[in-house]
C-alpha cells in the first residue's frame, strides 16, 4: 500500500516517499490531488540524496520544468537522482532509513553579464558554451564562498578551459530539507 499525502507534507518528504514506494513497491506514485499551490505550479527543480552522515548518493535536476507541476518533478527527479546519477551505483532498498533528502526549487532563469552583485549563498549559477555545453551549480555549496569560485568550479565541472566565453544565467531557489 502506497502511503498518502496530505497538504501538510513537505517537498523532501514528498522526495522520501516517492523514492520509497519506487524501491519497496516498484511503482511511481501518483501526483497528489491535495497540494499546496507552491507544488502546482511548473518549475525547475533539483534533488538531493545524502547519507545521514552527510554523504551524497545521488543528486538529479531540471532547470526548466519538465513536468505538469513541481509535485511532479519533484517525483521524477528523485527516481533520477536514486538510479540514474552516473557518480553513484543506485540506491538499494536496505539504504532507505540512511538517506536525508533535499529538495530546490529553482526561480526562472536570470540573465546576467558579469558577476557584480552575484552572491553564490543566494544564486546559482547555470552556464552555456556557444558550443552548447551547459552546467549548474546550486547556491549555497560547501566551499563555494565567491562567485569567481562558483564560475570556476562550474567550468571544470563541465570540462571546458578556465577563458573560454560563456553566457551566464542565475537563479535562486527555495529549499527544503536537509542540504
Amino acid at each position: 500500500m502506497i502511503p498518502s499525502f496530505s497538504k501538510e507534507l513537505s517537498p523532501d518528504a514528498l522526495a522520501k516517499l516517492a523514492l520509497e514506494a519506487f524501491l519497496k513497491q516498484r511503482v511511481i506514485i501518483d501526483v497528489p490531488t491535495d497540494l499546496p499551490d507552491f507544488l502546482r505550479v511548473r518549475a525547475g527543480c533539483f534533488v538531493s540524496i545524502k547519507t545521514s552522515q552527510g554523504s551524497l548518493r545521488g543528486c538529479i535536476g531540471t532547470i526548466q520544468p519538465s513536468s505538469e507541476n513541481v509535485a511532479a518533478e519533484i517525483i521524477r527527479n528523485v527516481i533520477k537522482a536514486a538510479t540514474e546519477d552516473y557518480r553513484f551505483n543506485p540506491v538499494e532498498e536496505d539504504e532507505l532509513e540512511n538517506l536525508v533528502y533535499s529538495v530546490d526549487i529553482l526561480s526562472p532563469l536570470e540573465p546576467i553579464e558579469n558577476l557584480e552583485n552575484h552572491n553564490v549563498e543566494v544564486y546559482g549559477l547555470m552556464i552555456e558554451t556557444d558550443q552548447g555545453r551547459r552546467g549548474v551549480l546550486l547556491p549555497a555549496l560547501p566551499g563555494i564562498d565567491t562567485p569567481e569560485i562558483q564560475l570556476k568550479a562550474l567550468k571544470n565541472k563541465i570540462g571546458i578551459f578556465p577563458d573560454t566565453a560563456v553566457k551566464m544565467s542565475r537563479f535562486s531557489v527555495d529549499r527544503y530539507g536537509q542540504k
